[in-house]
């Protein structure tokens, strides 16, 4: 069998799937840069519990978590099934790694998990497995939770974490919505902060990296909370011992909202 690679996804907004972006259309080719998985597990920053928490539901329905966008983003439907049998493997790899590891019977798609794989694998014929996020744990903990699914890669598996390299809501919403202009020091601040990621995933610096709130440029500017940010070290945990990441993909929208993408092995 053939060890996949993890992967971190910018997963935008849930208008990625109708909006004319790079982000978009990198979605839409992602899985020609891949083997095709037997299944995907996915873990979404808009999936919150306490602890970390496996989907086992058979057969996942929608989540609409958004508010104020287009009338079809709210029909739309990501058919794809869950996989009970997969979803005890992940359970028993976190519970072998002491994590301890709680059990979703029922829980649906949100948009952190169903537009990007709607862009990317739209036949939605490849179970998704979801594993949610804790926003009250650090890095260093996310990274164990991948860490503990990294034997998956050599299943085909394919591990992502979704989220967003950068997140600062309350600029993008003040330029969409209120039409105010962006702070002209923002997009200086995202570049050195994605630069600074970007870099310390390529040399696969672990120590430096499970200390971005110290060590990286303008963390608050970035990420004012941090939820969106721990997927990412979840997709590097699954990496497994000695991963480095490699930046696929690095679109802007409106001159300060990240879209990085990256391949971790």
């Amino acid at each position: 069998m053939q060890t996949l690679p993890s992967l971190f996804i910018s997963h935008g907004g849930p208008d990625i799937v109708i909006s004319d972006t790079p982000a978009r259309h990198y979605l839409e080719n992602l899985s020609l840069m891949l083997p095709r998985p037997k299944a995907i597990v996915i873990s979404s920053a808009h999936f919150e519990t306490d602890g970390v928490a496996v989907v086992t539901d058979p057969a996942p329905e929608m989540i609409y978590d958004f508010r104020g966008f287009a009338p079809e983003l709210y029909t739309m439907v990501y058919p794809a099934p869950g996989d009970p049998d997969l979803a005890e493997r992940v359970f028993g790899l976190l519970a072998q790694a002491d994590l301890s590891p709680q059990r979703a019977q029922k829980r649906g798609y949100d948009h952190g998990t169903w537009t990007p794989l709607k862009l990317a694998y739209p036949r939605a014929d490849i179970p998704v497995v979801q594993v949610s996020i804790d926003p009250k744990r650090d890095a260093a903990w996310h990274h164990a939770v991948g860490r503990a699914l990294a034997p998956l890669r050599g299943e085909e598996v394919l591990v992502i974490g979704s989220g967003h390299i950068t997140h600062n809501l309350r600029a993008f919403f003040s330029v969409m919505r209120q039409g105010a202009e962006p702070d002209p020091a923002l997009p200086g601040k995202v570049k050195a902060f994605t630069d600074w990621f970007a870099d310390e995933l390529s040399k696969g610096d672990t120590e430096a990296l499970l200390d971005w709130e110290r060590r990286a440029p303008f963390p608050t500017d970035n990420h004012p909370t941090d939820e969106h940010l721990m997927p990412i070290f979840f997709a590097y945990g699954a990496a497994g011992e000695g991963a480095r990441g490699r930046r696929v993909h690095d679109s802007v929208n409106h001159g300060f909202f990240a879209n990085d993408s990256y391949l971790f092995q």
